[in-house]
């Protein structure tokens, strides 16, 4: 096996261990970096949600006070508000939700999925946890949901959500005696909700991990171009050029040309000494002749 496909075969060893390492390498911090990403989203629209409640709280229904006593209107709770504004947002950005999703609430619409519930009874049955993330899959690909506790921590929220008989009249009226009694204080009624999509990070973090590995590439061919021309004028050629002059001295041909030694590198001290002894066999021979 000649000594230019040893080196390229090395070459290409240590090349391919190093795309795989950093191919992997990359791929984790692509796709954590993706998540993190994602995260951030999430936890700016549960901001965003709690800011709504918030200003529902101390701005709206103040003003809807006097309104209260003979119609209940929805648009005083600040559940109502945070979950109105968000269906608003999936007009234009339909795979982001957000819901306050409760074992008992009195909105029918609020009332927990399948895998909502999960949630919903993993924080009660670990009561320190103030947030947990996770993934699941829907049919638009992964989404990455942020899941914080909906906790009776204000005796105000019984006078709604204890027995009917201490709701208001109103409220009766417009949701009906069946839902949305019966908490607690201090209970773990249920969880607000974010979801974002993950799919489309992860694409671009793919995309990304994609170019990456084609640069790498580009940028090994270029330098195992160089690297080969380097090594065939540098080397290669001098050594056969050696090699060819010390054929022709074997055979007998002492006209053979001078080895031409250029620079101070390890092959012009290669072609000084076999000119050196290419000279001592000449004397040799002629001392022979005479």
């Amino acid at each position: 096996m000649k000594l230019l496909v040893k080196m390229n075969l090395a070459l290409f060893l240590i090349f391919a261990l190093g795309l795989g390492f950093t191919y992997k390498f990359s791929e984790v911090i692509l796709q954590d970096n993706a998540k993190r990403e994602v995260i951030t989203h999430a936890r700016l629209m549960m901001e965003a949600a709690m800011n709504a409640r918030n200003y529902t709280t101390k701005e709206i229904k103040p003003l809807l006070t006097e309104m209260l006593t003979t119609q209940f209107l929805p648009q005083s709770v600040p559940s109502y508000a945070a979950t109105e504004s968000f269906l608003n947002l999936r007009e234009n950005y339909p795979d982001y939700t957000y819901k306050e999703a409760t074992l008992n609430p009195t909105n029918p619409r609020d009332r927990v999925v399948e895998w909502e519930s999960d949630i919903v009874q993993n924080l009660r049955d670990h009561t320190e946890i103030k947030e947990l993330i996770g993934e699941r899959q829907t049919a638009n690909g992964a989404s990455l949901y942020l899941a914080r506790p909906i906790k009776v921590k204000d005796g105000q929220c019984l006078t709604c959500h204890s027995v009917p008989a201490a709701a208001p009249k109103t409220m009766i009226s417009l949701y009906g005696s069946d839902n949305g009694f019966g908490w607690q204080l201090n209970e773990i009624v249920g969880s607000q909700i974010v979801s974002v999509p993950l799919s489309l990070p992860m694409e671009q973090a793919q995309t990304t991990l994609k170019l990456i590995t084609a640069s790498m590439l580009a940028t090994f061919l270029a330098i195992l171009v160089a690297v080969n021309l380097v090594f065939y004028f540098l080397v290669i050629r001098p050594v056969n050029t050696i090699s060819r002059i010390a054929g022709e001295v074997s055979e007998g041909n002492m006209d053979a040309p001078d080895f031409s030694v250029t620079g101070k590198d390890e092959i012009a001290a290669l072609g000084s000494a076999f000119t050196r002894m290419r000279r001592s066999l000449e004397k040799a021979i002629s001392m022979l002749g005479d």
